[in-house]
Order: C-alpha cells, then structure tokens, then sequence
C-alpha cells in the first residue's frame, strides 16, 4: 500500500495528491510538520521536506521525482491518458511548466505566504510583513502570465489537462485559502482554475482546513 507524507498546506504535496486523485490512486496519508525535524521522517528524506510517496520499500521525496515515478508505474491512470504527453515537445513544455511553478512560482510567492501564514503561526514565529508583500506583488505577474496560457490553448501546456495544469492550481489553491489571489485582475485565470477546481481530485483539497484559519467564501465554491 502506499504512504503519502505530506502537509496539508504544502503546495507540492497538494500537486503529488491532485495527481494521485486524477490516476486513481488513494494512497494511505501521514501528515507531517515541515517546520519540525522529525529523525523518523529525515529517514525517508534528509532534506526534511515534503511530500515523500512510499512505495514497495522505496521513498520517493519530491513533487517532481515523484510526478515522474507515477507516469512511469501508472502513466495511463484510470482514463488512459497520461499526465505527462508522450511526444517529446509535449513532454518539454510540462516539465518546463512544472519548474515554473514547483520552483519559480513556489519561490516567489507561494513559500513566502504558506511559511509566513501557516508555518509560523504553529512554529510560533512571527510573521515576515516584507515576505507576505513581495509574494503578493509577484502574485500578480504569475496571475497573468497563468491567464496568458489559458487564453492561448484549452489547458496550460496545450489541449489536454497535465501535470502543469495540476501544479499551478496547487499553488494557487494555498495562496487563495489565504486569501492572496487577486482574481478580479485576471478573469481568463479565474475560469481556468475554476475549471481545475471543480474535477473530483479536487474535492479532498478543499475540505483541508487550517485551525483558527477560515478560507474566503469562495475558496470551496466551484462557481466562485
């Protein structure tokens, strides 16, 4: 069977779990605190980050490892397509896309607000006010540059749904629980995640909560 170690606030660790939901595989959950060093989980992974998959005695650390671990084990899921293309320029620009916002996105905006919001509030650090503004700054470029692809093709990397598409929705979902996505400046990202947000992978994630934390009224709202 296996073992996802995750937070539920992670924004790769919501990419791996919308993609294990879109190939049909429900993994058992261990829910882990990445602000502590827990020798148990530095076992699986020393770098201490999350999400790890575990699977016939081998740990996958990684959003992207593991991304590529799933199209190799399961590519054609339950629908018989794959998440990651099968033509070399399809698979070029997913993973290009995949980088973009599994590190430059995460990087610039959804590390500072997840870290700041979230992780500091149970590490009991104060927040970084200089962080969560820079990240709201950069929200707005990303969101455009999102709304671009949309409008250029029927998903971000081209006509069908990828990983690339998964990734971005996952970051997006943590910063718009926090209510940190502007999505009044751009309505062709806001159609695009709505489409994302309403498939059946999807549901899992928006019934997380954080305590003390309430979502905007929207945030579990498939119509916005």
């Amino acid at each position: 069977m296996a073992v996802l170690h995750h937070h539920s606030f992670c924004p790769h660790s919501r990419f791996v779990r919308l993609a294990m939901g879109e190939i049909g595989l429900e993994p058992l959950t261990e829910e882990r605190k990445p602000w502590v060093r827990e020798h148990e989980f530095l076992l699986l992974n020393p770098s201490g980050t999350t999400p790890v998959l575990q699977e016939n005695e081998i740990a996958i650390p990684g959003a992207s490892v593991i991304a590529e671990y799933l199209d190799e084990t399961r590519g054609l899921g339950v629908s018989g397509r794959r998440l990651l293309p099968t033509d070399p320029a399809g698979r070029v620009e997913v993973r290009r896309l995949l980088d973009w916002f599994n590190v430059k996105f995460f990087e610039e905006v959804t590390a500072h607000l997840v870290n700041e919001k979230i992780y500091k509030r149970f590490s009991r650090e104060a927040p970084d006010p200089a962080a969560i503004r820079a990240a709201r700054t950069n929200m707005r470029y990303h969101l455009r540059y999102i709304g671009y692809l949309a409008s250029t093709r029927d998903w971000l990397a081209g006509d069908h749904l990828t990983y690339a598409d998964l990734a971005a929705a996952a970051h997006l979902s943590c910063a718009d629980y926090l209510s940190d996505v502007p999505w009044e400046e751009d309505e062709m990202a806001k159609d695009w995640y709505a489409r994302v947000k309403s498939r059946p992978a999807f549901r899992t994630l928006l019934a997380d909560r954080v305590p003390g934390m309430t979502p905007p009224r929207h945030y579990a709202d498939l119509d916005f």
